[in-house]
């Protein structure tokens, strides 16, 4: 991750006369280009740093730094570990050495003298936490891993990947790998893993690579109109799909799969209508024609 990086290479500088941008690279697994982007970040942040050109050149903290408490105030000492401590449930124990290592610079982290305005959950479920730990382990290994993966359209396959990072987003966690089937880059998400396995062959990281777009899946294109009683729940759904028109909600999205729809329609109850497509109308109605004969004496 970013800030582990930041981090890391922060604490060489501070620990290392000078290191060299291609060791940084080899030792973090990314371009020589993104070291330097990150040395400058860390110079922005007002930790100076020299640069050397030639054969014997590299980086080093300029002469006389010394990186103490007084260069971050205590809520920057917190945002960070906050957000390290929030993470550490599912990787177990990876960030344990950076979490000290703040401590010592503000001991108040460890002792409890800082109060938490902001908390960070970015742990999963046991489940979830499992894949995590196993894939860590498979990308510091390079080893190849074979995945039982269900898509967003609901096909169900299995992978021989090539895990290249782990992703967390909107408290999601992706993996981003080069599936061996599809010949690209894609992407992931966890949740949707029923089954992993970690083999022993061992993979060399391919260069010159984008990141490839996930397989796009034809979905149903729906438009619907929910009562403005169902708004909360509306807007936490459909975040970036939804509009107030006329004292309605309207909708406007893709469903992956007709099942999917049909039971986030009937979860709403009366609350909804179905504008469009007319055919997904028709599913609905059978599906509440089906119910209906459920309950029939």
């Amino acid at each position: 991750m970013k800030l582990d990086r930041l981090l890391g290479i922060t604490m060489e500088l501070l620990t290392k006369k000078r290191v060299t941008a291609t060791a940084l690279a080899a030792r973090y697994e990314v371009s020589v280009r993104t070291i330097y982007r990150d040395v400058d970040l860390i110079n922005q942040a007002g930790i100076p740093i020299a640069s050397y050109p030639g054969a014997d050149g590299g980086f080093e903290l300029m002469s006389g730094f010394y990186l103490t408490r007084q260069h971050f105030s205590v809520d920057d000492f917190l945002a960070i570990y906050n957000l390290l401590k929030g993470i550490e449930g599912t990787v177990k124990g990876r960030y344990t050495a950076i979490m000290n290592k703040l401590g010592t610079l503000q001991p108040a982290l460890l002792n409890g003298g800082c109060h938490e305005h902001i908390i960070v959950e970015m742990s999963t479920s046991e489940h979830e936490r499992t894949w995590v730990r196993q894939m860590l382990k498979a990308i510091e290994g390079s080893n190849l891993v074979i995945l039982h993966y269900t898509s967003a359209s609901g096909s169900r396959s299995e992978r021989q990947v090539e895990p290249l990072h782990l992703y967390w987003e909107q408290g999601v966690w992706y993996l981003e790998a080069y599936c061996l089937f599809q010949q690209a880059k894609r992407i992931f998400r966890v949740s949707r893993i029923s089954g992993l396995e970690v083999s022993e062959n061992t993979f060399l990281r391919r260069a010159g690579l984008e990141r490839e777009k996930q397989e796009e899946v034809q979905g149903i294109e729906a438009h619907l109109r929910f009562d403005p009683s169902a708004g909360p729940r509306v807007i936490e759904q459909f975040p970036d799909a939804c509009a107030s028109s006329e004292g309605c909600w309207e909708v406007q999205t893709i469903f992956y799969t007709k099942e999917y729809a049909i039971s986030v329609i009937l979860s709403y109850g009366a609350k909804v209508e179905i504008i469009s497509p007319p055919e997904l109308k028709e599913d609905l109605l059978k599906e509440l024609e089906d119910i209906r004969k459920r309950y029939e004496p």
